[in-house]
């Protein structure tokens, strides 16, 4: 049996992981040129492995794009022609290096211009402008903050999200007790309130709070309890885009158990878009 190639086999691996990413993201996690990534990922999945390579964008924002460049004709795509197919391992069905001729492209027609624009640079970078403009500079995304502070992620499924720390009651047991629940001995209620805003076109079809959990000094997660309260409502599942929504996420810990972060998941663990607030005595 012929061994994996390592790269395809680091991208499998990772896929496995995610389960769902875009192109841009895998790059990144490995250290990889996008598109590299995207011509692997292209050829493992052609080989026969249950891989989907697709393509998501904003409709309305690509044709705005292509309209402002003077009806197609100013536009420059990324030059057509024969391309390398990456070697894939044992999921190659031919052998050796080969090539695999690309589709000629046709310009679209247009007037002469005096100063044509540059060509578009790679997607998912700053270049991914109109030539004739200056790239914007990269935009910095704080992930951590304190108590008061709006931090930025991404959904699995692509929804940007703002998502604010609003308060941290602790301790919490005369809310907990009020609405009819019961302490053990030892044990303290710990209330969070937080609200999130969904900034993108894409809806967020998750319960906020899903992984939504407390920080102890010594390291471990105190994740929620199947609790609500009446004077304190829980989140309800699903932010539609430009929508606002808030709620209470309860949690029972130890009374000696000292909470120093609260952070915030898209996943069970930890990744790229975690958001951390600190807690301040």
């Amino acid at each position: 049996m012929v061994a994996p190639d390592p790269v395809d086999a680091r991208l499998l691996a990772l896929i496995a992981e995610m389960g769902r990413a875009a192109v841009h993201e895998v790059a990144a996690r490995l250290g990889m040129d996008p598109r590299e990534a995207a011509a692997r990922l292209i050829t493992l999945s052609g080989s026969g492995l249950p891989l989907l390579v697709g393509v998501e964008c904003d409709p309305n924002g690509i044709r705005k794009a292509l309209a402002n460049s003077v009806a197609y004709g100013n536009y420059q795509g990324t030059p057509s022609g024969p391309y390398p197919v990456y070697q894939s391992g044992p999921y190659q069905t031919g052998s050796g290096p080969h090539h695999v001729p690309g589709p000629q492209s046709t310009p679209f027609p247009a007037q002469p211009q005096p100063q044509p624009m540059q060509t578009w640079g790679p997607p998912q970078t700053a270049d991914w402008a109109r030539g004739d403009q200056p790239a914007a500079p990269p935009k910095v995304v704080s992930r951590t903050g304190k108590i008061g502070s709006t931090l930025e992620a991404d959904s699995l499924e692509g929804a940007h999200l703002a998502i604010q720390l609003v308060e941290v009651v602790d301790p919490a047991d005369f809310l907990f007790t009020a609405a009819g629940y019961k302490l053990a001995e030892g044990e303290r209620a710990v209330v969070v309130h937080t609200e999130l805003t969904n900034r993108s076109q894409i809806a967020f079809n998750s319960l906020p709070d899903m992984y939504l959990v407390l920080v102890t000094k010594t390291g471990e997660t105190v994740t929620k309890a199947p609790v609500s309260l009446s004077s304190r409502p829980s989140h309800k599942i699903g932010v539609q885009p430009g929508e606002t929504a808030g709620g209470h996420t309860v949690y029972v810990l130890p009374e000696e158990t000292v909470v120093t972060q609260v952070r915030w998941s898209v996943r069970s663990e930890v990744d790229v878009n975690t958001l951390v607030w600190t807690v301040e005595d």
